[in-house]
């Protein structure tokens, strides 16, 4: 195992939509079950707040905005296209001590998810969702095969998926906004056993942009350089 700063603890971004994830999944709920897509949620200061669509990655859930969507459809939207509106609908359906309960059962120790995708009054008060990079290993390596063969859907693929041969099998997560760019997976490599990477970056080198983001070039030359040293790669 390589780590570095593995401990050190950073503003969550979308990686915490894994835990949700998660915590969906283990419910017991009837992912089939239609819920209404509303953009208006309870924070965990006792107050309400709502997304702003500028600020997701994903439109297709606003185009059902006053009408129903399948909680399977939403789970799937919230981990491929990174939706911050259809991960707030699924954590509504959640609660937050179900997701508190997945970062538990990994082992995390420095990692929660606490408040909802744009609280800021939560986050004002002093409720942060916060990852490190070794605690986002754990949780991968504590997820069931069927929530990993979701994260294989993952769209956004500029981080750690471009450092890797095309069609590289891998299952994960990335979170990004102005001032950072993490990325977490589990990657398949055909000639030996997967293996687990997180990377985490604070810096003035994230730009916030999706695609064109120069930290996420960072992160894909680090995942081409664990790729090229995994036990039986031809250096």
């Amino acid at each position: 195992m390589i780590a570095r700063n593995a401990d050190e603890p950073h503003d969550a971004a979308s990686t915490m939509k894994m835990a949700v994830l998660a915590a969906l999944l283990r419910g017991g709920t009837d992912l089939d079950r239609r819920v209404p897509v509303v953009n208006r949620f309870v924070s965990v200061t006792g107050g309400d707040y709502a997304n702003d669509p500028a600020q997701d990655s994903d439109p297709r859930p606003w185009e059902l905005l006053g009408g129903t969507a399948s909680l399977r459809w939403l789970a799937g939207r919230m981990v491929t296209h990174s939706s911050n509106l259809a991960t707030n609908l699924c954590l509504a359906e959640t609660g937050h001590e179900a997701v508190a309960e997945v970062w538990r059962r990994a082992g995390a120790t420095g990692s929660s998810s606490p408040r909802g995708i744009e609280d800021y009054a939560g986050r004002a008060a002093g409720v942060h969702n916060r990852v490190t990079a070794r605690d986002l290993v754990r949780l991968l390596e504590s997820l069931e095969p069927g929530t990993l063969a979701l994260l294989e859907h993952n769209v956004h693929r500029v981080d750690l998926a471009a450092g890797l041969p095309p069609g590289t099998r891998l299952a994960g997560k990335n979170g990004w906004f102005p001032g950072l760019r993490h990325s977490a997976a589990v990657v398949h490599p055909p000639d030996t056993a997967p293996y687990t990477i997180a990377v985490c970056y604070t810096g003035p080198l994230a730009s916030g942009d999706d695609v064109r983001d120069p930290a996420a070039r960072l992160l894909a030359r680090i995942s081409a350089a664990v790729w090229r040293g995994r036990p039986g790669s031809e250096r």
